[in-house]
């Protein structure tokens, strides 16, 4: 499974002969310079919820790659009112098979509306069960305890977390999170891109080796195989 960072919460998923993208914003950070959203390939685009800096690139990159929007019922039809083809409605709790596996939508604890500013419903995490790995997407949210239900029901491989506090978790929160979720491996998410979220990376770093857990922190453009 090859994981590729674009920034902010957006990442690439290749699993088997699909790409899976999460979370686009990339055209408007100015951190994610480098990166051409039309030369990024999706076939399936992830939304955990509306706000502009999880949703800015998804129609363009849906409408390049006929991809299909997967999102809380709100958001995908908005997306299809928008001119975007194929979309999957969903909601939390819900789960959907897929070619590249099984989605499951599970809570998210924060605000949420489109970027025109209409109702986005409710924000949410995804946990995907692949054939390589199960790993746990959880947007952006506060430390919850709807969390400790993932590892009832999944054995998860890795988590992807936001880590940059002021809007959702910050580090600490994060690395209890992963216990709730019994993993040891986090890809940090949602730092860095404005000033409220600038993180310290040795601090962040050095929290997490105390509780021995593997925080990764990719690089803009940087691709990994876990």
């Amino acid at each position: 499974m090859k994981i590729t960072y674009y920034g902010q919460s957006c990442f690439l998923f290749e699993i088997g002969d699909n790409r899976v993208l999460f979370d686009p914003f990339i055209s408007p950070n100015e951190f994610a310079s480098s990166i051409n959203v039309d030369d990024i390939k999706a076939d399936y685009i992830l939304l955990s919820h509306g706000h502009q800096d999880h949703v800015h690139d998804a129609e363009q990159i849906a409408k390049n790659n006929n991809s299909t929007i997967i999102a809380i019922h709100e958001i995908a039809n908005w997306f299809g009112n928008n001119g975007v083809e194929k979309t999957h409605p969903m909601n939390i709790g819900g789960k959907v098979t897929l070619p590249f596996g099984t989605v499951k939508m599970v809570s998210a604890i924060h605000s949420n509306s489109l970027p025109d500013g209409s109702y986005a419903g409710a924000a949410a995490g995804f946990v995907v069960e692949a054939e390589e790995k199960t790993f746990y997407f959880a947007g952006d949210t506060a430390l919850t305890y709807d969390m400790k239900l993932i590892p009832e029901q999944f054995d998860v491989d890795f988590a992807l977390m936001p880590i940059g506090d002021n809007f959702t978790m910050d580090v600490h929160d994060a690395m209890i999170a992963a216990d709730f979720v019994q993993v040891d491996k986090v890809i940090g998410m949602h730092y860095d891109t404005f000033p409220y979220i600038k993180i310290d990376k040795e601090e962040v770093m050095e929290v997490a080796k105390m509780v021995d857990k593997e925080l990764i922190l990719m690089e803009i453009g940087q691709t990994i195989e876990l």
